[in-house]
């Protein structure tokens, strides 16, 4: 017969109760709702190889932050509270539609889609903070934490409101409030006397399929460029040796990153309780620049291969390293902040980052010879930190 815990599970509705005692791992309705989010990283990414300049840039990595602390929200509330229930299902696919109008309206953001853009991610932060208000009801213990997510919540639902008759500077100024409210929570939340566990099977699972989507990012950049291309000889050599780049950041992040640090956070759950502290700050925070040069990079292997043989320095080169070093970045922030060892994780790709970086600022006329000196340096890399004992520790 089903147990009373059974009968509870099985319910259509159950209030939110903490999760981060059970192994858990990423749902069917957490997959589905990350395809809206690469709905949007895609039109943004559109939208930038159409407009490689400054201004161009900016936009896009404003939009960006704001896209992955909506995720990194609603995924620590996951991690902590799902219940699967009616209620958080209907939430969820809500807040997965608020996100698909993100994606309709994000190559116009900036301009005269603004306002679309604006409603519908206000939707996805109304939703969560309603998730929020519920535990807050349910979970008295977890109220402390709580508290942190309501208010980081409601400074950004109001300005988000507040910019959606504005138009221009104003608008943006309070998109960025309203992001860096949401971005300093779950940092706040960690420093607090009474943090809350994080569940940590659910975690690096989580980023890591997050990372897979936007590794196919990188990897689309090759193929849309070979494609726009219309295959031309050199277009076709770029691509691949992006494709190739593609596969050794897939390397360095699964075989190394993931693995050392996704260890590294078990253990600490062992000797703390699981306690949310400095280490799952590091991996957290340290996803943003992993993610955003990863896309980066696909962007500009597509701008690359469809003019392999422009004259550099130029825009798109520029693009590729900053891509690559914001990458290798991330991952010294990874490895470093969970390992709590910052000498190992920095030497090699400080070294990469200072080619990468050379490369892209040597006057030249090949798309190939810089994509190539990319994918080379990475591939370095990996090979070193596997061979040094990636399996067991950070890159050495």
């Amino acid at each position: 017969m089903p147990t009373a815990d059974t009968q509870n599970e099985d319910a259509a509705f159950r209030p939110p109760e903490l999760q981060t005692g059970r192994d858990a791992g990423a749902s069917r309705l957490e997959l589905f709702f990350d395809l809206a989010f690469v709905l949007v990283v895609m039109e943004l990414a559109g939208a930038l190889i159409d407009d490689l300049t400054w201004r161009g840039l900016g936009a896009f990595i404003g939009l960006y932050l704001a896209v992955w602390f909506s995720w990194v929200g609603f995924t620590l509330y996951a991690n902590r509270f799902d219940t699967d229930d009616v209620v958080f299902r209907a939430g969820k696919l809500t807040a997965t539609l608020a996100i698909a109008g993100c994606a309709a309206s994000a190559s116009g953001a900036t301009g005269s889609l603004g306002t679309a853009f604006a409603i519908s991610y206000l939707l996805g932060r109304l939703v969560l903070l309603a998730m929020y208000v519920r535990a807050w009801l349910h979970v008295v213990d977890a109220r402390p934490t709580i508290n942190v997510y309501l208010l980081s919540l409601s400074v950004n639902s109001l300005c988000w409101a507040a910019s959606i008759p504005m138009s221009g500077a104003p608008r943006f100024v309070l998109w960025g409030v309203g992001v860096l409210a949401g971005a300093v929570a779950p940092l706040v939340a960690s420093f607090r006397e009474h943090s809350l566990p994080l569940q940590v099977e659910h975690l690096p699972e989580r980023f890591s399929l997050f990372v897979i989507l936007v590794l196919g990012e990188a990897l689309g950049g090759a193929a849309l460029g070979i494609h726009d291309a219309k295959w031309a000889g050199d277009s076709v050599q770029v691509g691949i040796v992006g494709g190739v780049l593609a596969v050794a950041m897939w390397w360095i992040y699964f075989d190394i990153t993931e693995r050392r640090s996704s260890a590294e956070l078990k253990d600490e759950e062992e000797s703390s309780e699981g306690v949310a502290d400095e280490r799952h700050d590091a991996f957290i925070y340290g996803h943003v620049p992993l993610t955003l040069g990863i896309v980066l990079v696909g962007v500009a292997i597509e701008d690359l291969a469809v003019h392999p043989a422009d004259a550099f320095p130029r825009a798109g080169g520029w693009l590729l390293a900053a891509g690559l070093v914001l990458f290798l970045a991330g991952v010294v922030l990874v490895l470093g902040g969970t390992t709590h060892n910052w000498r190992k994780p920095l030497r090699w790709p400080v070294i990469a980052a200072l080619v990468v970086v050379a490369a892209a600022a040597v006057p030249h006329s090949s798309s190939l010879l810089l994509v190539g000196i990319c994918g080379a340096v990475s591939l370095a890399v990996a090979a070193l930190g596997t061979s040094r004992g990636g399996r067991q520790s950070a890159i050495a």
